[in-house]
């Protein structure tokens, strides 16, 4: 091995957020403790989620980066225990203080919608296409509120007003709403029951950028307004830095960089981090117009994870001490945290690389990275470049 691991002084916290302590007695609204999701059993087990920690204010916006596969949606919906039942899920989801996991189902029922809520992706697909939209917001109220029919279509037409449409488009069925409209109405419905906690997942997904640019102004407007949490989920690091308060970057199944959001996006310190970052251009920098930088090869298989850290397949700094040792989340400033062998005790290689790296290509590949291009990038490969 040609590097020492750094250790690091365990965080009291075990959601590994630093800097987010409560008041005595009082609980975050959400904490995830070493939440793990697996499909199947015995030798055909396949581990979507592998230990992950979260932990999320009243008031607060948490965003989860990374590329398709990476177990961002599978998270997303472990969090109400929306997935299927071939799906085993270990650890604890403390939400108020009570462990989603192991609620009865009518205590669960209850604590959807009105507890926490999830704005789904795909707001075509997620909404029933035969139903028109106002009795589709008032489903949840007139099942969690008691809310007398007239009440609940009341109350549908105030969300849609909330959210920016005209109340009037109650009466309008999915197919006749624009892709901008239906993700309003998917917000308004997560609204109705006035919960504490929304998951929004993908929420700007195949929409343009004034479309998406309403819906994110929309969304830091309602967390704000009603002191709810957020946890939004993108592949997109610029939408999350620009609209988060902090940011955790998941890769095969794992958190491996968490910090303040505008941090992570400007200057990440895990090389993952780094690449999603610098495949979408800035602004006035015109090297990152012309020549955007892609993540060579693909995510890992869930079924088969390469041994040691997961990433060093296609790390462009990986070193010997990569392929054999996992590597955990460390200290990477002030309240940051990162899992690579390169944070040292100041948070990070001055020059973002390490003299005892592993030879490099000029595109940022490791000659051995698999599927890896000369050009550092796949032509099916958008899900690390900008989109919008």
């Amino acid at each position: 091995m040609t590097a020492t691991t750094t250790t690091t002084t365990p965080n009291p916290d075990p959601s590994g957020s630093p800097g987010l302590s409560d008041p005595v007695g009082e609980p975050p609204l959400l904490e995830v403790r070493n939440l793990t999701v697996t499909y199947g059993g015995g030798a055909d087990a396949v581990p979507a989620v592998r230990g992950v920690d979260l932990r999320v204010e009243a008031g607060q916006k948490l965003g989860i980066a990374g590329e398709s596969g990476c177990g961002k949606s599978t998270l997303a919906l472990a969090l109400l225990r929306l997935l299927p039942a071939t799906a085993k899920l270990t650890g604890e989801i403390l939400l108020d203080g009570e462990d989603v996991l192991t609620m009865k189902w009518g205590r669960l029922r209850a604590v959807r919608w009105a507890g926490a809520s999830i704005v789904f992706q795909g707001a075509m697909h997620s909404l029933n296409a035969v139903h028109r939209v106002g009795d589709q917001i008032a489903e949840p109220l007139l099942l969690h509120s008691k809310a007398t029919p007239a009440a609940a279509r009341r109350r549908a037409g105030e969300l849609l007003e909330q959210v920016g449409l005209p109340a009037a488009r109650a009466q309008a069925y999915p197919h006749e709403l624009s892709g901008g409209q239906r993700q309003r109405v998917m917000i308004a419905m997560a609204l109705a029951c006035d919960p504490r906690l929304i998951v929004a997942d993908e929420p700007t997904t195949a929409l343009d950028v004034m479309i998406q640019a309403q819906i994110l102004r929309l969304i830091e407007q309602l967390v704000s307004d009603q002191n709810v949490g957020l946890i939004m989920i993108s592949h997109d690091l610029a939408v999350l830095a620009d609209t988060c308060d902090r940011l955790s970057v998941m890769y095969a199944g794992r958190v491996v960089e968490e910090g303040p959001a505008r941090q992570v996006y400007t200057d990440a310190r895990h090389p993952y981090g780094k690449a999603l970052s610098a495949a979408f251009p800035r602004i006035g920098d015109l090297s990152s117009r012309h020549a955007p930088r892609g993540l060579p090869g693909d995510p890992p298989d869930p079924a088969a994870l390469p041994g040691g850290c997961t990433f060093h397949p296609r790390c462009p700094v990986a070193l010997d001490v990569c392929d054999t040792e996992d590597q955990e989340l460390r200290d990477a400033g002030a309240e940051r945290r990162a899992a690579c062998v390169l944070v040292d005790v100041d948070g990070a290689h001055p020059d973002g690389a390490h003299p005892d790296a592993k030879d490099a290509h000029a595109d940022g590949a490791r000659p051995d990275a698999k599927g890896a291009h000369a050009d550092a990038a796949q032509p099916g490969d958008d899900e690390a470049r900008s989109t919008s």
